[in-house]
């Protein structure tokens, strides 16, 4: 199924969405995912029309994780932009934390931040979501510990990130984690995945690939991480992105006010967000 989170007289609660509204479960996602028991008795459906559509977890309880350098070809397009900053070996997972008090969802601003970085740039990944508590898990269970599935753009500041030798202030400032449009549940989705994933700038074609072309895949990642650290319940994780963001070209187009960026992902929808 499908989950989303919204808006009704001004109280935020999650919801199944079917093809005309969604049905309310009145509890947020993340109470939500805590208790998947509260799935079995949604309320009655409410039109669309009468919601406001959020970010399936608008407020993360903790970071959100990221892989970096996870695409082959984007792993060499981020070394040749900076061999510093984007050094690594990949031999191993590369992972970093992105702040995320609030996440935005999909037609909602991505906000400038003109005074702080002149190289905006987006990354379409696909994000992992948690259901249960781990720790010390091998990668033959983690299946049975993903919730569920969506779409974040892991907005970049270039110019920061680079300056500063390292990536979490330039991948933290405030609106840098849209969301959405949904969260699909593990069962909807083949394991592992294999989705097709792109991203277009203003219409333009700029990323597209496969998950199955992941350096390092899901059950890697997450039983990797839970080596001596526990795992919780709402846990988000970026998985990485492919080639073709902006940093990547042979002359850089970051974005600009105005631009529209969608990220899509097969089997889970698109996340639409322009630059203000």
């Amino acid at each position: 199924m499908k989950l989303v989170s919204f808006l009704l007289e001004g109280r935020e609660q999650a919801g199944i969405l079917t093809e005309a509204g969604v049905k309310p479960l009145g509890a947020t996602m993340n109470e939500v995912i805590r208790d998947p028991s509260k799935l079995c008795a949604p309320a009655d459906e409410v039109a669309l029309a009468e919601v406001e559509l959020l970010a399936p977890i608008p407020r993360p309880e903790q970071d959100v994780i990221c892989l970096g350098l996870n695409y082959t070809e984007h792993a060499e397009e981020a070394y040749g932009y900076s061999k510093q900053a984007f050094s690594a070996d990949r031999a191993h997972p590369v992972f970093f934390s992105k702040r995320a008090t609030y996440c935005q969802g999909s037609g909602a601003p991505i906000p400038a931040h003109a005074d702080l970085t002149q190289r905006l740039d987006y990354e379409a990944e696909l994000a992992v979501v948690l259901g249960k508590d781990v720790r010390d898990i091998s990668e033959d269970e983690v299946e049975d510990a993903v919730f569920g599935y969506t779409i974040i753009n892991d907005v970049s500041a270039r110019d920061l990130q680079t300056t500063h030798k390292q990536w979490y202030f330039g991948k933290s400032l405030d609106g840098f984690c849209p969301m959405g449009p949904c969260i699909v549940t593990r069962d909807e989705v083949p394991w592992p995945p294999a989705m097709d994933i792109s991203a277009t700038v203003n219409g333009e074609l700029r990323q597209h690939s496969n998950t199955r072309m992941l350096i390092h895949g899901i059950p890697e990642i997450v039983s990797t991480l839970s080596r001596g650290m526990l795992l919780r319940a709402g846990t988000v994780i970026a998985t990485g992105t492919p080639k073709g963001v902006a940093m990547g070209m042979d002359v850089p187009r970051f974005l600009a006010p105005g631009d529209t960026v969608v990220c899509a992902i097969e089997g889970i929808g698109r996340l639409e967000n322009t630059v203000e």
